[in-house]
């Protein structure tokens, strides 16, 4: 489980009991906590947390990187194969988690290929401000026009994925919103699965409209230029050659 949190201290303790929660009892796990540079006290509600939390474990950057390098920085230090993640903020709701690791699994057994399954949350009911709303409508609708990748939001936190499919793809600021369109430029699969969305009751919105929205334009076309230039190489079986080395130690 990774959760990038800038500033999010009010919100560290009870959402880590959430997810604690929610997986408690399911395959093994870990939280990874990134702060990305924060300036209130989340670096020292976390180290006392992760000293009496066995399954906690919390990353800190030295600068201010972005949530798509906070992201990066928790999936690289994540130990298991497959990783979910969460916005810190509250908003997504743990008790979803289980249900996308379950859809998951079952998206595995029918394609095989664990590394080309996406599976990302899709919140039905949205509990933001209306412009809010109404701006995140119109960029998922423009972003899904051009890039065709079958995903009605984004934006949203909650998604699972395997830990060697994040690291093979290209990595760049925002990239957190663009995952289910690199997955397929990988030949992947993406399915969303409708997942509850709560009103921030602590601390406040780290992203405003205007700001998402001019970067949102210079990464759209980063990406469309990304898809025009990738490929999927298919290996034939019947070429491959083994070198009759022992894989044991």
């Amino acid at each position: 489980m990774v959760a990038p949190v800038p500033n999010e201290a009010e919100n560290v303790e009870p959402l880590i009991a959430e997810i604690a929660a929610a997986l408690d009892g399911g395959p093994e796990f870990e939280i990874i906590y990134v702060g990305d540079a924060s300036t209130d006290d989340t670096p020292q509600r976390l180290a006392a947390l992760a000293a009496k939390t066995p399954r906690l474990r919390a990353v800190r950057h030295r600068h201010r990187c972005g949530q798509s390098a906070a992201i990066a920085t928790g999936v690289k230090a994540a130990r298991a194969s497959v990783i979910a993640t969460i916005d810190g903020d509250g908003q997504n709701d743990p008790a979803d988690i289980p249900r996308l690791l379950e859809t998951f699994d079952r998206l595995v057994a029918e394609n095989g290929d664990r590394d080309r399954v996406l599976v990302a949350g899709l919140r039905a009911k949205r509990r933001d401000s209306w412009i809010k709303r109404a701006s995140s409508r119109i960029a998922n609708r423009v972003r899904s026009g051009l890039l065709g990748d079958g995903t009605p939001d984004t934006g949203c936190g909650l998604k699972v994925f395997t830990r060697s499919a994040f690291l093979d793809m290209p990595r760049f600021d925002h990239m957190h919103r663009f995952l289910p369109a690199l997955m397929i430029r990988r030949g992947g699969r993406v399915v969303s699965v409708p997942v509850g969305h709560r009103p921030r009751r602590r601390g406040t919105s780290k992203y405003g409209v205007l700001d998402r929205l001019w970067v949102g334009v210079i990464d759209l076309l980063g990406v469309m230029w990304l898809q025009r230039r990738g490929s999927v190489p298919e290996i034939d079986p019947a070429t491959t050659t083994d070198s009759g080395e022992s894989s044991r130690p």
